[in-house]
């Protein structure tokens, strides 16, 4: 049956996670929703950032990240139709929950722009790879607060984020419908289960990936990933001493 979609829909790839339709895949109200709630939570972020700032270096790393995100997201991988990965986990880990969604909105405009997906798509694949960056982020900082290693914690929080992104994404084209599919709503939810499955598979393989990178970062700019240096923490006690 997964087959039998993909085949229907051959733009259709295993993503980590993105969206991946035509336009005009997806019906008007549908489209007309997640557009909505993607401009939402752009206006929600867009506002809490005006309020509160953000650290003048953060920004700096955040260019970079949507850099290496955007880069890593056109390269395709010839396996079960195409694979991409996207890094939206590392830029939530680096560059936080705010600046992590706007990274997820400019490298899908930016995609979109190339011809990666339609530009209808843009404010689900938005919701999608935003959550991916805050659940990693927040994943991240609540297992290093439960004292896991540098790899163990940001491995697993990429790989939770990018699962939860995986999820949201089948739930969107499960909940949307897909225009001119034959196929009936229980078996394209089966059939989209089973995309969901193998992007599973791919968000461990990112998730190590990310950890792996993460845990470089953290030997030499440990303040990359919102940590002291050992001469800080040393200060630190020095004072409190």
């Amino acid at each position: 049956m997964i087959i039998r979609f993909i085949r229907n829909y051959p733009c259709v790839n295993i993503e980590m996670a993105h969206i991946h339709l035509g336009e005009g895949s997806f019906p008007l109200w549908a489209l007309a929703l997640w557009t909505t709630l993607g401009l939402g939570l752009i206006a929600i972020v867009t506002y809490r950032i005006r309020k509160n700032g953000v650290d003048p270096n953060r920004i700096a790393l955040a260019g970079i990240a949507a850099a290496a995100s955007f880069a890593i997201f056109q390269l395709n991988i010839p396996v079960w139709g195409g694979i991409h990965m996207n890094f939206t986990a590392l830029v939530g880990i680096l560059a936080g929950p705010l600046l992590g969604t706007i990274i997820a909105l400019v490298v899908n405009v930016f995609s979109a722009a190339l011809g990666h997906g339609a530009i209808g798509l843009l404010g689900a694949n938005t919701l999608v790879n935003a959550t991916e960056a805050v659940g990693a982020y927040y994943g991240f900082r609540w297992l290093r607060r439960a004292d896991w290693d540098v790899f163990p914690a940001s491995a697993s929080a990429a790989t939770i984020g990018l699962a939860t992104g995986s999820v949201l994404m089948g739930a969107i084209i499960v909940v949307s419908g897909v225009n001119g599919s034959a196929l009936p709503r229980s078996e394209l939810t089966i059939a989209v289960g089973g995309m969901v499955g193998l992007n599973l598979g791919v968000a461990v393989i990112e998730g190590l990936l990310t950890g792996f990178i993460v845990r470089f970062l953290a030997s030499i700019r440990p303040d990359l990933i919102g940590e002291s240096t050992e001469a800080e923490r040393s200060e630190t006690a020095g004072v409190s001493a």
